[in-house]
């Protein structure tokens, strides 16, 4: 019987050392971009804390099993009688406390470190795209190229880049796993995420939140490249992709899984993003209050005129 359970115990730790073997690394835990290695960073330093926890205790519980064994006291031996001590509550408390405190600082920096522009970026002018979901497809609109992909997505490495995300039906969530973490996309508001690649490459993106049947396949491809290789395909589209109509557009949104496409002229210019932008900058919002100042007082200068 024990012989047996010998076996079998070695079959099962041998099985799961081949399959562990064959599985591909994470890529949460291989990141491209800075804000994917502070998280990854953090995921480790979790993981490290965490580990040597376990140890520790595991360890202490090795040590009484062995020490306080009742074959290792005398038969006549009773153990004393103890109301508590302080020193080890203080332990039992404190420790746990100084844990929580810890990581609870790591998490609130690291979030503010990701929420921000990618570090080393801030000299520079992000790209911004706007990427948007329907059923169930990832349709990405460069404003500034005048340029729309579907279902997959061209950046330049070592440039930071601003996302705009919402979404044309249920809510979605955007996600590159090596280049940062997911963000919500929604449909009546636009939420930012800020992004960059510093290397060359190709990545997996795909809607990391059930949004129905098509959910799995709700995916696409992201290559970071040289920023003259990035011009040279901004050029191409312009020469080879036809225009983005109202009425193709629309023919995009139904439901359905399409493969790769590619045009010029965004759905932005007929089918704005939401008004309302969750996670834009100060200057942003100054710039918008600015604007909505203007313009309400044209109104009111046009009203006054025709009085």
């Amino acid at each position: 019987m024990k012989l047996k359970m010998k076996w079998a115990l070695l079959t099962m730790v041998f099985t799961i050392a081949t399959v562990l073997t064959g599985c591909e690394p994470l890529l949460v835990l291989d990141p491209k971009g800075p804000q994917a290695k502070t998280q990854a960073d953090d995921i480790m330093l979790s993981i490290f804390l965490m580990s040597g926890i376990v140890i520790v205790v595991l360890a202490i519980l090795v040590f009484v099993l062995i020490k306080y064994r009742a074959s290792n006291q005398s038969k006549d031996y009773e153990p004393p009688h103890i109301e508590g001590s302080p020193i080890v509550e203080a332990i039992c408390v404190g420790i746990p406390i100084l844990i929580v405190i810890f990581l609870s600082f790591v998490s609130v920096k690291s979030n503010y470190e990701v929420e921000a522009t990618p570090a080393g970026y801030g000299d520079q002018e992000p790209l911004v795209i706007y990427a948007s979901s329907s059923n169930w497809k990832w349709h990405f609109s460069y404003p500034e190229e005048n340029i729309e992909t579907v279902n997959y997505l061209y950046i330049p490495e070592d440039r930071a880049i601003e996302f705009k995300l919402y979404s044309y039906g249920p809510i979605t969530s955007f996600w590159i796993p090596q280049l940062g973490g997911q963000k919500y996309a929604m449909s009546d508001m636009v939420t930012t995420l800020h992004l960059a690649a510093d290397t060359q490459g190709e990545f997996v993106g795909r809607n990391a939140n059930f949004s129905g049947a098509g959910f799995a396949e709700n995916t696409f491809e992201v290559t970071a490249m040289s920023q003259e290789d990035y011009d040279d395909w901004v050029k191409e589209v312009h020469e080879t992709a036809p225009p983005l109509s109202e009425d193709k557009f629309e023919e995009l949104l139904e439901p359905g899984h399409l493969g790769r496409s590619t045009y010029t002229g965004t759905h932005l210019e007929f089918s704005p993003a939401p008004n309302h932008d969750h996670g834009s900058t100060e200057t942003d919002a100054e710039e918008s209050e600015h604007e909505n100042h203007e313009s309400t007082n044209t109104d009111d200068e046009s009203s006054h005129a025709h009085h």
